[in-house]
């Protein structure tokens, strides 16, 4: 195989170019509006017709959980990958175990 084909910008133009060509082929294939207003891109929620969208979403109560989940794995990963022989090691670990619990306190002191 040739190596030009493995350079990223080669590799990204053809990946770009595959997308293109998947997207127009499939644009040809797809059902079309049966409206002449665009009915098929209007919001669709269980046959209820809407006017517009009324629901804004708030992930502020999504935050602390990604937070915490993210926090736990890495956690549980710098944890479990410490050789146990290596006491400066061990001890990154415990402080970085100590930061990672106070962290989450400040984070669900609420």
């Amino acid at each position: 195989m040739n190596q030009w084909l493995l350079w990223p910008p080669v590799a990204f133009l053809l990946i770009l170019a595959a997308g293109w060509g998947l997207l127009r082929t499939l644009g040809i294939l797809s059902a079309k509006a049966s409206q002449p207003d665009g009915g098929k891109r209007k919001a669709y929620a269980c046959g209820e017709d809407m006017k517009e969208n009324r629901v804004q979403p708030n992930y502020s109560q999504f935050f602390p959980f990604a937070f915490f989940f993210t926090i736990m794995h890495v956690l549980a990963l710098v944890v479990a990958t410490v050789p146990v022989h290596d006491w400066s090691a061990v001890q990154i670990a415990v402080g970085y175990l100590i930061c990672s619990a106070i962290g989450l306190f400040i984070l669900f002191r609420r």
